[in-house]
């Protein structure tokens, strides 16, 4: 998204060098005319200089000046930028495009159409020598460049888009100063919270007087929360106020002014693999945790773009700032992967939150429209056939993201009894179980009871029995399984089925495993 942008603002920079075209007229224009108004320019012509972008630019023939309109020959430096040019001799109009630029003129016509839009003409544009010369700071102007004169020594400076934005940036980073990561934990520690919320806890960054800044996941599901600043104050949380669920982001809005300047975001184009990066979050809880490291890979993920970085992260820092050594933004705490000496942790690029935080301001929610999304399973079951209760857990409980990767989970069945109580039956990825089964041990286990709490929750009276199978079929008899383990389906095809979880849930919950 920030590089399409800057690519597109490259592209306006382009073009606003294309300020001239030389075009051959024929037939039309009288030979007496052309040189009775070259005679009249000819001084002028040889005494302009010009200059683009800092370098001298010399053109076939010269720019010249007609009642204080400086004219000069669009084909050279048109052609040189790459701008396509078009002459149509029915109509003698030149049109010159750039991307989505363009800019129209007719001879001897006092009226251009620049990107759609008719523009009146002090000075039309006229044939010289058989060249098409059109007013420089029309079509300048049409394409973002900055254009002056200098009448001491008769000198034109064109500078495009591109090369005052370059400059600027360069002005920029020349005036910053790089930080150590105490300083940049003192400019920015207090602008980190920890959100806590009814089921999730984690951290955000401030952007606003009442926004904070935060990852969408740590929201999700959420019907309360709070924020605790660095000083131990706590704030309740009213609810979202604006959201990217592709990003995982989210803007939640506080009941009351923190008090606290926002964060300054970093300039997407200038963040480069390799920067130093420190991280603050409250990993597991530990407040304003700080972290240093290196923005280790960019990795593309469909449509968006994740920074890796090897700054020690852990679960409660999603939502977490992460700040280049110039003490800005640059990402938002995302994910982790656990169990490895890579350090491979990932940022949602300050980038997608900026947008968001741009969209925010410029069309903020009313109070009523500010909520928590809740949870997305109804408040109750009751009166719902098993069919429904299935499809319902499957579209609910069919994944879970654990510290080795996202386990799966299939073949879902819902019964009920003779003793009426309702039996769930699912079948987890045996390439899962049997690769990361024991290490994602907590995590499936985490999943299971919270499935369990929130079954018996929809189903208060009901007495609950879960069961998560590994299942896979072998075209050879496996050996070596208790009986019953294994099941001939025909067709020289065995099949190997066992408990890999036990769930039941009635007064008291309990779980077995074999994990």
């Amino acid at each position: 998204m920030g590089a399409t942008y800057a690519t597109f603002r490259r592209g306006i920079a382009i073009c606003a060098a294309a300020v001239m075209i030389a075009w051959p007229l024929t037939g039309a224009w009288a030979p007496h005319a052309v040189a009775a108004e070259s005679a009249s320019t000819a001084a002028q012509q040889t005494e302009i200089r010009v200059i683009v972008d800092g370098e001298p630019f010399a053109f076939d023939p010269a720019p010249v000046q007609q009642n204080g309109v400086t004219l000069v020959p669009m084909r050279q430096i048109f052609s040189a930028l790459g701008a396509k040019v078009h002459w149509n001799a029915s109509t003698k109009t030149v049109v010159a495009r750039k991307d989505s630029l363009s800019v129209t003129l007719g001879i001897d016509s006092r009226q251009a159409v620049v990107n759609g839009k008719t523009v009146a003409l002090d000075v039309p544009a006229r044939a010289v020598n058989g060249v098409t010369m059109v007013p420089l700071r029309l079509v300048g102007d049409a394409f973002g460049a900055r254009t002056t004169w200098n009448a001491a020594n008769r000198t034109i400076v064109i500078e495009t888009a591109g090369y005052i934005e370059q400059q600027e940036r360069a002005a920029k980073e020349a005036a910053r100063v790089r930080l150590s990561p105490a300083e940049i934990v003192e400019r920015n520690d207090d602008r980190v919270v920890m959100i806590t919320t009814d089921n999730a806890q984690g951290s955000g960054v401030i952007v606003g007087a009442r926004w904070v800044l935060t990852n969408w996941h740590v929201i999700d599901g959420a019907s309360s929360g709070s924020v605790l600043l660095n000083d131990g104050t706590s704030v309740a949380i009213l609810g979202v106020a604006a959201a990217d669920e592709d990003a995982d982001l989210a803007i939640v809005q506080t009941a009351q002014s923190l008090n606290i300047a926002p964060v300054e975001f970093a300039d997407p184009d200038l963040v480069r693999k390799g920067d130093r990066v420190v991280a603050i979050g409250s990993p597991l809880g530990y407040r304003n945790t700080v972290s240093e490291g290196l923005i280790s890979n960019f990795i593309e993920d469909g449509d968006l773009t994740y920074y890796q970085i090897n700054a020690p992260v852990d679960r409660g820092s999603s939502g977490g700032a992460v700040f280049n050594e110039y003490g800005e933004l640059v990402g938002i705490t995302t994910a982790v992967i656990r169990d490895t000496l890579a350090a491979l942790n990932f940022a949602v690029p300050a980038y997608y939150a900026e947008s968001l935080l741009e969209d925010l301001e410029a069309d903020p929610p009313a109070i009523y429209e500010i909520g928590f999304p809740g949870s997305s399973l109804p408040d109750s079951l009751e009166g719902a056939s098993n069919e429904e209760i299935r499809e319902l857990l499957e579209e609910e409980f069919s994944s879970t993201y654990t510290v080795k990767g996202t386990a799966t989970f299939s073949d879902w069945t819902v019964t009920r009894d003779a003793e009426g109580w309702l039996v769930v039956t699912a079948v987890i990825s045996p390439s899962f179980y049997m690769l990361y089964g024991s290490e994602a041990r907590g995590d499936l286990r985490n999943w299971a009871i919270n499935m369990a709490v929130e079954l018996r929750r929809m189903l208060p009276d009901d007495n609950l029995e879960i069961i998560i199978y590994y299942s896979r079929t072998f075209n050879a008899e496996p050996r070596g399984f208790a009986p019953g383990v294994v099941t001939y389906l025909g067709d020289g095809e065995w099949r190997v089925q066992y408990e890999v979880m036990h769930l039941q849930y009635m007064d008291k919950l309990h779980l077995s495993d074999n994990l």
